[in-house]
């Protein structure tokens, strides 16, 4: 979900936890972005560390109660589980034949470091089948805004000397960075045979997305986050 339709200031739909927002807006914008997905189903989120940590959902929890991780699995239905973001990729998956979907926030950290692996890992463990699973990746920064330094780009070849094919040249030979098809090949590179990529710019669509790097960039003091959201319905929803 982008940032419009809320109550924070200029009817954002702000969902970040750690934002300055007023929590009790946040809150509101929490309910009306599961409600959209699932009515009164709990909301299940992870405390962000920019790791490749999945957690399994057996039960929802509350919001002071998240585990530090970066990735949700359940088989339960009526949970909703969801990731937070402002740049950094959102991955939404499932199985709907076993009935196991995760959610991963997949930023260059996570997922060089193989959250999206783990989220298949954890799914498989639950009962999913590799060839059945579907991925779409979210809102995330483009190329042609996430520009990197050296250092971050010899971090990559240093993993796979392939992974050149993720960078591109920009002004002053500064190398630019395809998150989101790196994500893509990763999920690709473990099996995923069905994956969407929606190919939206968090940093220039303004309107629609909220950005970190954006942010920083006009010296804001806070920023917004978007949320993604995944959830198995119960038997008496599917009615």
């Amino acid at each position: 979900m982008g940032r419009r339709g809320g109550v924070s200031a200029g009817g954002d739909l702000n969902c970040g936890l750690g934002s300055n927002d007023d929590p009790a807006l946040v809150a509101e914008n929490r309910r009306r972005a599961a409600g959209a997905v699932m009515p009164e189903a709990p909301l299940v989120g992870v405390y962000q560390i920019h790791s490749a940590d999945c957690v399994a959902v057996e039960a929802p929890w509350g919001d002071a109660d998240r585990p530090r991780a970066d990735a949700l699995v359940t088989d339960r239905p009526g949970v909703l589980l969801s990731i937070l973001t402002a740049d950094c990729a959102p991955v939404l998956l499932a199985d709907a034949e076993a009935g196991v979907v995760g959610a991963a926030h997949a930023g260059w950290r996570g997922a060089i470091g193989g959250v999206t692996d783990a989220t298949i890992a954890a799914m498989l463990r639950l009962g999913a089948r590799i060839d059945h699973i579907a991925a779409a990746v979210g809102p995330c920064i483009a190329q042609r805004s996430y520009e990197v330094d050296q250092d971050f780009l010899e971090r990559f070849l240093d993993d796979d000397a392939g992974n050149d094919r993720f960078f591109a040249g920009g002004p002053g030979d500064r190398p630019h960075f395809d998150l989101e098809a790196y994500v893509v090949a990763r999920l690709a590179a473990a099996g995923v045979r069905q994956v969407e990529a929606l190919g939206l710019d968090t940093y220039h669509v303004e309107d629609r997305f909220f950005s970190f790097r954006r942010a920083t960039h006009r010296g804001e003091a806070d920023y917004g986050r978007q949320v993604s959201i995944i959830g198995l319905p119960t038997a008496q929803q599917n009615r």
